[in-house]
């Protein structure tokens, strides 16, 4: 190996191409699974088995809870709720009996209530059952009646009793009499379990299409199938651990649903590019083992690196103290975890033992093209950076200004916490809900509490009854504990999901007596925006800056690293700026089939901008490091830019193709939630494939020249050497 010294250009000291490094880990790797197949294989199946085994237990074991602030004052009325007043805290399960043409007294009311009754004790996740209260929890035509089950268990447990009570509790209603459970857990049960089967039922319809779009990407039938091998084991892998994870500490039934979407549309980039590496490098040694070995030299590396800023950006969501959110990162980060694992072990090792056959049955069109010899070089995508190179004004300006004008209403972006509308509206939680709404008020289903200490029960009452948007305040409840506590309930004069209740619960914290605590479902999930809203920024930056100092490793260059993490940026933006559009204003939302909320659920800042920077670091990845190789190899920026695209192009477009398939999918759901997170992600992924990967990007490329691959003398010492290119 030649050990000339290369200038800050790429290029050796004596002017020629830069010397060929010796094989890396990942190639060693490479070599060693392409070398012990059986050995990979029957691996890779215990782990499957293994893990697999655990995968039916999933949704049983998982949790529809955790969508709550950890040390909030919210949650600590709760508690208090759960250890001095019978569980009658926010988790509690309300069964709303009423009657058309009869009084809550009648007998055939009474019958219906006592067999409610019966049905809620009869479970031991219920606590303390309190019986319809005349002024309170009786409406005042008397003919509607709130049972109150109290939760004797965590909150998981009690939206799994929900999920189990609500259906039997339905079956007790008459012709007479309707009987509908609602509440926070009854709530949570009916959104997870609606949206649950609508990802299901979109993955499905998912499944026609991305099968075409890989045979069409791939070019024949077996390479195809190769992104299933890594999806199907990544996944079973993944779920049976959440499975495994959830005996320690409670897991979102969410994690699955992402774990699922990320294990296929990872899978397929990685396969894509690696595949489409090993036919190159098949081509001109056509030794499978050498040709595994330099895969997983080069296109390894950039895989490996692009699963690494997936895992960097999804692990700043972990700063948010809410598990709902906190576990859906870790379920991504598992699949990614799994899938990244089987990419570069099974996928390596499968490639070596179909060496040529790795192209059977191919389309008619591609067997012609490798007849020429166009094996993996996309002439269209070739020239499509040859005439970025010469006009790269008048192409980058076009594809800036849209981007911009997209990203700009972003600034006027509301967010809250999704209202009852995201529930089916024939599920048991909305039906108790309106029957609530129309019988005691429009804020009764989202009844204030208020924990206070005895000594200060009479302030506290005073300042509820004088307090703009409380509508009513009932005596306060004294715990038979002997605890000191006492338990105040006010029922707002506006809609749970109304916003100005945020400005009523404000002014109570602010004049009730320092020791008095502010609860309820409904301002749990206040005090969950509010903590959303409050860690975005440093959520935001942390991924910025983790995303900026991993490109800095790879490339080696910081003005190239920053382009990559500022074009992301735009991109997220400018997606952003779409939802705002589609879902905040309402744009196109009779061809969708949803009825707008007036904001984007609380948690996209954060999670949405951690997904999508995800995925556009992946795209970014692969054409930056084809970028990298290329100027290795040349120490030419034009070589650079037309070469990446020209080789990693079509795997940026394919990619990019399968996943806006993918996501687009469940803009079909009904569930609102699961529409949205279709359309953000789908708009994301396409602005940055195609006008930012596969335009801007090249534009800026070609703009900053030489300077773009630059790095000072002191931080190439400093940084690993890190070499994309293979000789």
């Amino acid at each position: 190996m030649s050990a000339a010294v290369t200038d800050i250009t790429g290029r050796s000291a004596e002017g020629g191409p830069p010397p060929p490094g010796r094989v890396g880990p990942l190639g060693r790797l490479g070599a060693w699974t392409a070398g012990h197949f059986r050995h990979v294989l029957v691996g890779w199946l215990v782990v499957v088995a293994a893990l697999g085994a655990f995968a039916p237990q999933v949704t049983s074991a998982l949790s529809g809870a955790g969508w709550q602030s950890n040390g909030s004052e919210s949650v600590k009325v709760r508690e208090l709720a759960e250890k001095h007043f019978g569980g009658t805290g926010s988790s509690a399960i309300q069964v709303v009996v009423s009657s058309r043409s009869h009084q809550v007294g009648d007998a055939s009311v009474r019958r219906v209530i006592a067999e409610v009754t019966e049905e809620l004790k009869a479970d031991d996740r219920v606590g303390e059952v309190v019986a319809p209260q005349p002024g309170a929890s009786i409406s005042r035509d008397g003919r509607t009646a709130v049972v109150l089950g109290g939760a004797a268990a965590d909150t998981d447990d009690m939206v799994r009793a929900a999920e189990d009570l609500k259906d039997p509790l339905r079956k007790l209603s008459t012709a007479d009499v309707t009987v509908r459970a609602t509440g926070s857990s009854v709530m949570w049960s009916d959104f997870n379990t609606a949206n649950l089967k609508a990802m299901i039922h979109a993955e499905i319809l998912s499944w026609p299409v991305t099968l075409a779009v890989l045979v069409v990407a791939f070019g024949s039938l077996i390479a195809a199938g190769l992104p299933l091998l890594l999806t199907m084991a990544g996944l079973a892998a993944s779920v049976g651990s959440l499975v495994l994870i959830s005996h320690v500490t409670p897991i979102s039934i969410w994690a699955m649903d992402f774990a699922l979407m990320f294990a296929l549309a990872l899978g397929i980039d990685y396969a894509l590019f690696l595949v489409i590496r090993f036919r190159a490098a098949l081509g001109h040694s056509r030794d499978p083992r050498r040709a595994v070995e330099e895969t997983m030299d080069t296109a390894g590396k950039a895989v490996l690196l692009s699963g690494l800023t997936v895992l960097v950006s999804l692990s700043a969501v972990m700063l948010v103290p809410a598990p709902a959110v906190r576990t859906m990162a870790v379920g991504i980060m598992l699949s990614v975890l799994f899938v990244l694992a089987a990419t570069l072990t099974l996928l390596p090792a499968v490639l070596a033992k179909l060496g040529p056959n790795v192209n059977k049955w191919a389309l008619p069109s591609r067997a012609r093209a490798r007849a020429r010899g166009e094996r993996t070089r996309s002439s269209r995508f070739g020239a499509w950076g040859v005439r970025l190179w010469r006009q790269p004004l008048r192409f980058g300006a076009l594809a800036l200004a849209v981007l911009i004008a997209l990203a700009v209403p972003v600034f006027g972006l509301k967010t809250a916490m999704p209202s009852i509308k995201v529930v089916p509206a024939n599920d048991s939680s909305r039906q108790g809900y309106a029957l609530v709404q129309e019988s005691f008020g429009k804020g009764a289903p989202g009844m204030l509490q208020v924990a206070v200490p005895d000594t200060s029960v009479t302030a506290t009452l005073t300042a509820l009854k004088s307090t703009d948007g409380i509508a009513g305040v009932l005596p306060a409840q004294r715990a038979a504990d002997g605890s000191g506590w006492s338990l105040v309930q006010a029922m707002p004069s506006v809609d749970p999901s109304d916003p100005s209740l945020t400005r009523t619960v404000g002014t109570l914290r602010a004049e009730l007596p320092a020791d008095a605590l502010v609860g309820g479902a409904a301002v749990e999930n206040l005090d969950l925006k509010q903590a959303l809203d409050d860690k975005a920024p440093l959520v935001i930056g942390v991924i910025l800056v983790l995303g900026f100092l991993l490109l800095l490793v790879a490339l080696q260059a910081p003005l190239v690293a920053a382009i990559g993490v500022l074009t992301n940026l735009l991109a997220t933006a400018a997606a952003f700026g779409v939802a705002r559009l589609i879902f905040q204003d309402g744009r196109l939302s009779g061809l969708l089939g949803f009825e707008p909320q007036g904001f984007l659920d609380g948690w996209g800042p954060v999670f949405f901008f951690a997904m999508i920077f995800a995925i556009a670091m992946d795209y970014t990845v692969f054409l930056l490091s084809s970028a990298k190789e290329h100027y290795e190899r040349t120490g030419d920026p034009k070589q650079a830019v037309v070469g990446a695209l020209t080789h990693s192009g079509r795997v940026v477009f394919a990619a990019a193709a399968v996943m806006v398939a993918v996501f687009f999918t469940f803009a079909l759901a009904d569930p609102l939630p699961p529409k949205e997170m279709g359309i953000v992600l789908g708009v994301a992924v396409l602005l940055d494939a195609f006008l930012i990967r596969l335009l801007l990007l090249p534009v800026l490329l070609r703009l900053t020249g030489r300077a773009a691959w630059w790095s000072p003398a002191w931080l190439r010492r400093t940084l690993p050497a890190i070499r994309f290119s293979h000789d």
